[in-house]
């Protein structure tokens, strides 16, 4: 299913400019002058975490900037496990946007982003459980990798590795992976697979990073003994672009948006520190690389072109950029000479953006439209323009991937564009675009990616390139460019996006859950959509021979590229309780196409196309419903409404303004999104009309929130207080704690079997202090901890019932767990109050 998410601007630092995701970088002569100093200091730093947003945007930004060093964050996950404040997507999609949240984030502090194959499984209490759900080997194995390849002089963890259990697993796993590589990377018998592509490596020192809260107050990190520590002073200011590292810093955080973590910039002196835990301390205490070679002199022969390096930077016209050109193409070629395998690539590659930027060449790849299929020639319609007095000529132009050159041989004046169009056959053999990571099999902890030299990549590889072969007083240069789609927009102007190569159907069922509560035959909508013109087939409906499908097969014919046509099959489902899943295909030409696209398109981050299976999952429940319209109140974001419009219910979305009590009056439950009450304002002023409605005999179900920050504290008719307390461990064993109330027995019988299967954790913020009015449900707890009583708390009000729940439904129903299923028709059907048993207020 296709997903078209609001607009949002993006920023995009080389100068920190407004920009959207995808267009060229365009320097101003500042920000050039600084590439060239960066191309003066050989050094490296790698900073080590979990997740994305875990990284500390100050200590890059002021390393890339102001050190001038090579500088990474190596994010061990990609979020997959978050929630998600700006959509519905969840689980790996979430873990896509959360990928291109910090790669834009980069983009911004000026570091590069790496990734192992861990994958995000939610919130974990300790690294054991982490690493057993992980593949500990593999990770390690990544981090080893990275570092190898990285090759960082320094190494910076975010976390504590001799502190488990005091914060996120993953966390934790983090820092220990980081030191456990620390002796490894140098042992060539270490991963020795790994040495076909990369060399072993040794870090000099490495740090961890700490900071206030892990001490737990500013207080108490202000009087500890940092006498030891290595201290940075971070609140550098940067004239040349008239911001602060700060600033520049709470840019880069912001790109965190769906996991809103905007971050309003801040001016000043600052101080970082950080802990020596392996290797020699430095003399220079605020020197990381103190005794490291960080000149020319570590690359044999290269102490020459340091040399050369240090006059243009001298002699650098901020006037007139291109007057260091002769220089630098001179710089260009004697590092081409060199005989090094790490430093001379990255260098060539940055001194050829810098020339380019220095002369005003801009060239660019753009096709005529953004999709096409493999086997399928496309039109590019190429620019090339010299924008100085340097003489230079297009050479040719060489097509990737079929590495096709075409002579040119053109004199590219100052300022004179040139336009010209081609034509590329793209090969039958040419991969579709989706993110790597997510083309084989996953299990809960790990992505595969068999592709050695692909682990790390942080996205998309894109195989559709166009090299522009210039030649620059008299030495000729490659010149690479991703080819992109771009077009005006009324309002916005010039949009980009890449080409993106799909498949020539695409097809999508159109519920994610199918939900059977009897055996009634249900009319499943199935969309077909085209790659290309022209294009024509059978559709099928794939499912076990229990369930009856009718039509077997439904013929299709799509005239245009990008056409769609929805089409019914009549399913029916087994007389006994049972679980399928459901594939769509469509079968053209003797060839069988099953994937479902999902675009995912928010403007802070570049449009993503996710190829998935296209398939449902189809569910014959023992499920009883009762009570009929409910109100649902958006939070953060959730597919809720979805699954309770599969049980049969009429939901309607009440945006906050709608909620009054003549609109209320037509439902019988109202039910607030996740983080509702951590997102949406207005909800702290419509708290009387909503309790006066539970008060007047209705129900009032309320999702979970985080603790603290939320916009009222009255979120219940009576004293209730959010915690941390959450059970991780989705198989927990369940005791009910009111065995005999409704909610477990009406209209559906809940037993322990109910909470089988359920995904990523049962639940999490559950309240640990109510008022004696709510009756606790259920109990639960993860292994060595005492019991949370607080997953699901009813209390009746006036004439209804108030329910707070902290179980993860936004989870479960998507996945199509019965179980939740059940008891959620249980929770909504609550009707004549019962008399609570009088407690005290727990705590």
């Amino acid at each position: 299913m296709r997903k078209i998410q609001l607009l949002i601007l993006s920023f995009f630092l080389t100068g920190i400019s407004i920009s959207f995701a995808q267009q060229p970088q365009k320097p101003s002569s500042v920000e050039i002058y600084n590439q060239i100093k960066k191309l003066n200091f050989l050094g490296s730093v790698l900073y080590v975490a979990a997740h994305p947003d875990d990284e500390n945007t100050r200590l890059i930004s002021y390393m890339a900037n102001e050190m001038n060093a090579r500088t990474g964050y190596l994010s061990l996950t990609r979020g997959d496990g978050g929630q998600n404040l700006i959509g519905p997507q969840l689980r790996e999609l979430l873990g896509v946007i959360r990928t291109q949240e910090l790669i834009e984030a980069r983009k911004i502090d000026g570091g590069e982003q790496f990734f192992s194959r861990a994958n995000d499984f939610g919130f974990s209490k300790n690294p054991s459980e982490t690493l057993e759900i992980w593949d500990k080997d593999k990770v390690l194995a990544d981090v080893v990798w990275t570092i190898r390849k990285f090759q960082p002089d320094v190494i910076i963890n975010r976390f504590d590795h001799r502190s488990p259990g005091t914060t996120h697993g993953h966390h934790t796993s983090s820092a220990m992976l980081s030191v456990e590589s620390y002796k490894l990377t140098n042992d060539p018998k270490i991963y020795p697979e790994q040495l076909k592509y990369v060399a072993p490596w040794q870090v000099k020192r490495q740090f961890f990073n700490p900071s206030w809260w892990f001490y737990g107050s500013q207080e108490k990190f202000d009087a500890a003994n940092k006498s030891k520590f290595t201290k940075l002073e971070t609140g550098v200011y940067y004239t040349g672009i008239g911001k602060s590292n700060q600033e520049i810093a709470a840019l880069s955080r912001s790109r965190h948006q769906s996991q809103g973590f905007g971050s309003t910039g801040a001016r000043g002196e600052e101080t970082e520190y950080l802990e020596l835990i392996n290797g020699e301390t430095p003399k220079e205490r605020d020197n990381l690389f103190d005794g490291i070679d960080t000149s020319w002199n570590r690359v044999k022969n290269g102490k020459p072109v340091g040399e050369l390096i240090s006059k243009i930077i001298s002699k650098y016209d901020f006037s007139n950029p291109s007057a260091s050109i002769p220089d630098l193409i001179k710089a260009y070629t004697m590092i081409e000479a060199l005989e090094d395998d790490h430093w001379k690539p990255l260098k060539a590659n940055a001194i050829k953006n810098i020339i380019a930027s220095c002369s005003g060449l801009y060239l660019e790849a753009v096709a005529t439209e953004q999709e096409a299929t493999p086997g399928s020639t496309i039109k590019l319609n190429l620019e090339a323009i010299n924008r100085c007095a340097v003489e230079m000529q297009l050479v040719s132009i060489t097509t990737l991937p079929d590495n096709k050159t075409t002579a040119q041989n053109s004199v590219l004046k100052n300022n004179n564009d040139q336009k010209l169009s081609i034509q590329l056959q793209l090969p039958e053999t040419i991969e579709y675009t989706q993110p790597y990571w997510l083309k084989e099999k996953a299990t809960v902890g790990m992505y595969t990616v068999s592709n050695q030299e692909n682990i790390g990549i942080p996205d998309i590889i894109r195989e559709v390139k166009v090299v522009f072969n210039v030649k620059i007083n008299g030495v000729e240069i490659p010149f690479e460019r991703t080819v992109v789609y771009k077009y005006n927009d009324g309002v916005k102007g010039e949009m980009y996006n890449f080409l993106d190569i799909v498949p020539e159907v695409t097809t999508s069922i159109l519920e994610k859950v199918l939900i059977f509560k009897d055996t009634k035959s249900k009319m499943i909508p199935v969309k077909v959509r085209a790659g290309k013109d022209g294009i024509k087939g059978n559709l099928q409906l794939e499912l076990p021979k229990s369930w009856v499908i009718s039509p077997k097969q439904i013929p299709f014919s799509l005239d245009k590229k990008g056409s769609e046509q929805t089409f019914y099959f009549e399913v029916t489902p087994p007389v006994n309780p049972e679980e399928a899943v459901a594939k769509a295909v469509a079968i053209t030409e003797n060839k069988r196409f099953d994937k479902d696209e999902t675009i995912i398109d928010y403007s802070h981050i570049t449009k993503q196309m996710v190829l998935k299976s296209a398939e449902s999952k189809c569910i014959r429940i023992d499920l009883k419903t009762s009570g009929d319209a409910i109100a649902y109140i958006m939070g953060a974001g959730d597919e809720v409404p979805e699954s309770l419009a599969q049980m049969g219910y009429k939901v309607t979305i009440l945006k906050p303004e709608e909620i009054t009590p003549e609109r209320l009056d037509s439902f019988s439950t109202v039910i607030t999104g996740i983080r509702a009450y951590n997102t949406v304002n207005a909800l702290a002023h419509k708290q009387k009309i909503l309790f006066d409605f539970v008060k007047n005999g209705k129900n009032m179900i309320v999702q979970y929130n985080t603790y603290g920050k939320m916009v009222t504290d009255q979120i219940a008719p009576y004293p209730l207080k959010v915690s941390n307390d959450r059970v991780t461990e989705e198989n927990a064993k369940i005791t009910f704690l009111a065995p005999n109330h409704p909610v477990l027995n009406t209209p559906n019988k809940i037993t322990e079997k109910d909470f089988q299967g359920w995904t990523q954790e049962q639940g999490l913020y559950y309240p640990d202090q109510y008022d004696a009015a709510f009756t606790p449900i259920i109990s639960s707890h993860d292994k060595g901890e005492s019991p949370k009583d607080g997953a699901l708390l009813v209390a009746p009000y006036g004439k209804g019932y108030y329910i707070y729940t902290g179980l993860s439904f936004f989870r479960e129903l998507p996945e199509g767990v019965a179980g939740a299923y059940r008891l959620l028709s249980n929770i909504i059907s609550l009707k004549q109050p019962i008399e609570a048993p009088k407690q005290e207020l727990k705590q």
